[in-house]
């Protein structure tokens, strides 16, 4: 426990410029507390105590505003930058090392049971506000923008950006995705409903002339 909690230090360390002594991230940190807790809580839930690892999670919630369901596994070194309104689905896993900053949200769509949050890979870094939502995969060492909504696998090494969140990187190279926005090219959709009108008014025009 002791060895986790100091490797937990280090990685706030070298994750967070504003950490500047191990006494300010295990006093003033939630992130700290919020996964602490987890581990008590987690503990419980997988032995059978299911009402006391809510009970444990709930006041964790209450303390950090962070809130991780008991049944979620979380990986070692997860580092939690400033954390208010993050949110952990029970079945959602998380890799080690991994980077989550505040307002994000690992949940899922209402439309899956059994497996239905997100499997988290190492070395994630996800954004302030992004909501990965489902029962898939995000790979090692990726990254999720800030605010977006992640609705399919992301692949290993990649950069996901945009609602819904598209592909834009892999392995540092970009990516020209499918479904990408022409800024240039761009159908004017009340120009197009206007050649249609006025081929519909031609082609009355003509049976009307056809009639008299």
């Amino acid at each position: 426990m002791f060895q986790e909690l100091r490797e937990l230090i280090a990685a706030y360390k070298a994750r967070d410029p504003a950490a500047r002594s191990t006494a300010e991230i295990l006093l003033l940190y939630p992130g700290i507390r919020a996964v602490h807790s987890h581990r008590r809580a987690h503990w419980c839930y997988t032995h059978g105590h299911k009402l006391l690892a809510r009970w444990i999670s709930q006041a964790s919630r209450r303390r950090t505003g962070i809130e991780i369901h008991p049944g979620a596994k979380i990986g070692k070194r997860l580092v939690i930058d400033h954390g208010m309104g993050i949110v952990i689905g029970e079945t959602a896993e998380i890799g080690d090392d991994c980077l989550i900053f505040h307002g994000v949200t690992l949940g899922g769509t209402g439309k899956e049971t059994g497996k239905r949050h997100p499997t988290i890979g190492n070395n994630v870094l996800i954004g302030t506000g992004a909501k990965v939502l489902g029962p898939f995969r995000v790979g090692d060492n990726s990254r999720i923008a800030a605010n977006s909504v992640v609705l399919s696998e992301v692949p290993d090494n990649s950069t996901a950006v945009g609602v819904p969140a598209k592909i834009v990187r892999i392995d540092g190279r970009k990516v020209d995705y499918v479904g990408s926005v022409d800024q240039i090219h761009v159908v004017d959709p009340i120009a197009a409903e206007l050649q249609s009108l006025h081929a519909a008014v031609v082609e009355l025009q003509e049976r009307i002339s056809y009639l008299e």
